[in-house]
């Protein structure tokens, strides 16, 4: 897919005929052609040149014809006060590969040339999302492993034969002399006269730079350790750039291939928030309307959302009505409504934002905020998975099925092991975007349902059968039922706690030093509250006659479910899944009800779902007593 090399004949030209038209028409396409050829000089000069002798005469040759359509390119673009300097600077670096300068010398001139032209015609070098490898990935196997192969290393099936042949992207002398933004620029131009395409009509800006960052991957090694590079360096800069001036090139190789959100502050990320959400509109306006929902998705995942939990630890309500906000201007985009319309719900977003970004600006919390902030985290993520465990330990105590609570016991004890690794490789090996600890989230939450929903029908079609013990020991104390709690066990907490992990960290942040001890405080607090609580099921469990408690855990875990169907649906809109649907109706979070009908539909199947099932149930039972009759 990406070449380069560029044969002869796609520099004759009815380009050099057209450049005009095009610059009047499209300025900035000429001065992203005019990047993409000073790019691929600075890259390909120096393999045709060593010692002052030409060593590669057809590529030494094409350097000139390069130069030549450069030198077009740049008087094409819009007259202002700084085009002179650019012609001098392609007159300068026609000079030096003339008089075949050294091939760093070269490389170095046409990077700050390309430099100074990006920023005379404002040509922004730098994603407005955080590239997400990833993502590249399918991309990469969908549109380049063809010709590039699987492993990047220009041997599939559809290159053979053409000429120039695919290049190896392994070639890691070549890519240090490429930034991701020439990566990006070429598969968005593609290369004339050669079997590389554009890709501009099929992949939008962010999946361009999704796809650059992976294929930066096949020459770049794990780097642990090194301060973060910024995306702006990341993007613009080239590993050859990083050597020279005696950076780590290893980190930066690293880095580009796998970008980290930068480390910003609550007013930071509610200003990203706003301008990203600025840029989703002129998309909009553009008429480019998947790149304005990628982008307004992507200003609350890698803006607002990131201090949700600063926020809720002050005024939930704000929180919640700025996030109802950002969502209603994301489903503008997605229906298609009018550019006005789109832009009041904006601007409606806007405001909130502000008000967010008003109670964050004071700072840390007082010790009594902090402690109770504390104390609710842990008791609003918490409830959930002590009120399954409690339900089910209590069941299995009081059926003697000592095996299955070992097992319930082994589910909950990898799940803690799970959520902390899971921070761990968060917060230090490789960076976990908000749409996938979202959609890791949702996937998980409506799983559990799922699971959920068997359990307590299951309870409940048990509650009155006589050989309900014998069936136990038969199937549910077996391998497959011991599994099935420790599954249950195990996905029902590790659900609440990467989240908890998260919603601490900033915390901690917000409550200052002066403030630790209440945050310790109030998690101490809620843990001793939600223990009472299992105690309290499974110590009241003992003394409720059989058929009761049965039925009381049944209805509990099914009312579970239904909560976990709404957290699940929410969580998928935040990723951007999902679109969101608002509705006039009531919202509690802890039950998971929100004023949308797709999260309300959800939990309408998980009720039609335990209604559909119980009602066999009843069937049957009435089927059982008629027959003892």
């Amino acid at each position: 897919m990406i070449r380069f090399r560029f044969p002869l004949s796609w520099l004759m030209l009815p380009l050099l005929a057209g450049l005009s038209f095009i610059a009047v028409g499209e300025p900035l396409d000429g001065a992203a052609q005019a990047l993409q050829l000073i790019g691929y000089i600075g890259a390909d000069y120096p393999s045709t040149v060593a010692g002052g002798q030409v060593v590669d005469a057809g590529e030494y040759q094409e350097q000139l014809e390069f130069l030549d359509v450069l030198q077009g390119l740049i008087v094409a673009l819009p007259a202002q006060a700084g085009r002179a300097e650019l012609e001098q600077g392609v007159a300068e670096l026609r000079q030096a590969v003339t008089q075949r300068r050294p091939g760093e010398e070269v490389s170095s001139a046409a990077r700050q040339l390309g430099a100074r032209l990006a920023d005379l015609y404002q040509v922004s070098l730098t994603p407005l999302l955080t590239p997400d490898p990833e993502r590249g990935a399918p991309l990469y196997a969908q549109h380049c492993s063809v010709c590039h192969g699987d492993s990047g290393l220009g041997d599939g099936p559809a290159g053979i034969g053409l000429e120039p042949p695919p290049a190896n992207l392994r070639d890691a002398a070549r890519l240090d002399r490429l930034s991701l933004y020439d990566l990006y620029n070429t598969l968005g131009l593609g290369i004339e006269g050669t079997d590389m395409p554009a890709f501009a009509d099929q992949l939008d800006d962010r999946q361009r730079w999704d796809l650059a960052v992976y294929i930066a991957g096949f020459t770049a090694a794990s780097a642990q350790g090194q301060a973060p590079f910024a995306m702006s360096e990341l993007a613009g800069r080239t590993p050859a750039e990083i050597a020279a001036a005696g950076g780590d090139v290893a980190a930066f190789r690293a880095q580009r291939a796998h970008p980290v959100l930068e480390q910003r502050g609550p007013q930071q990320l509610i200003g990203y928030t706003r301008e990203t959400l600025e840029r989703s509109l002129q998309a909009y306006r553009d008429g480019d309307r998947e790149q304005a929902y990628d982008l307004s998705v992507g200003a609350y995942l890698e803006g607002f959302e990131l201090v949700e939990s600063a926020l809720d630890n002050l005024d939930a309500v704000q929180r919640k009505t700025t996030e109802r906000a950002l969502m209603a201007y994301r489903q503008a985009l997605q229906d298609g409504a009018g550019v006005a319309q789109a832009a009041q719900a904006l601007e409606l977003a806007k405001v909130e934002l502000d008000k967010s970004a008003a109670l964050l600006a004071d700072g840390a919390m007082d010790g009594s905020l902090s402690f109770f902030a504390s104390l609710l985290i842990l008791l609003r993520e918490g409830l959930e998975a002590i009120l399954v465990l409690a339900a089910i330990l209590a069941f299995l105590r009081n059926t003697g099925q000592q095996q299955a609570v070992r097992s319930v016991h082994i589910g909950w004890g990898l799940a803690l092991l799970a959520g902390v690794a899971t921070w761990a490789v968060a917060a230090y090996v490789i960076d976990v975007s908000g749409a996938q600890r979202e959609l890791l989230e949702g996937i998980t939450a409506l799983f559990a349902s799922v699971v959920l929903l068997w359990v307590g029908v299951w309870m409940h079609d048990r509650r009155h059968a006589a050989a309900w013990q014998d069936y136990i020991k038969s199937s549910l104390v077996g391998g497959g039922g011991r599994f099935g709690f420790a599954v249950l066990a195990f996905f029902s907490v590790y659900r609440e706690l990467f989240e908890v992990i998260l919603f601490y960290e900033t915390l901690w942040l917000q409550a200052g030093p002066a403030g630790h001890g209440a945050v310790l405080a109030g998690a101490a607090a809620a843990l001793v509250l939600l223990l009472g609580l299992a105690w309290v099921i499974l110590r009241g469990s003992r003394k409720l006659p059989l058929a009761t408690f049965f039925g009381i855990n049944a209805v509990l875990l099914c009312v579970l479910s239904v909560v976990f169907a709404g957290h699940g649906v929410a969580a998928l809109q935040e990723a951007g899944v999902l679109g969101t649907r608002p509705v006039a109706f009531f919202e509690f979070d802890w039950l998971g009800i929100h004023a949308d009908a797709w999260s309300l539909a959800a939990q309408g199947l998980a009720l039609a779902g335990i209604a559909l099932l119980y009602g066999r149930s009843l069937l049957g039972e009435r089927r059982r007593l008629a027959e003892q009759a």
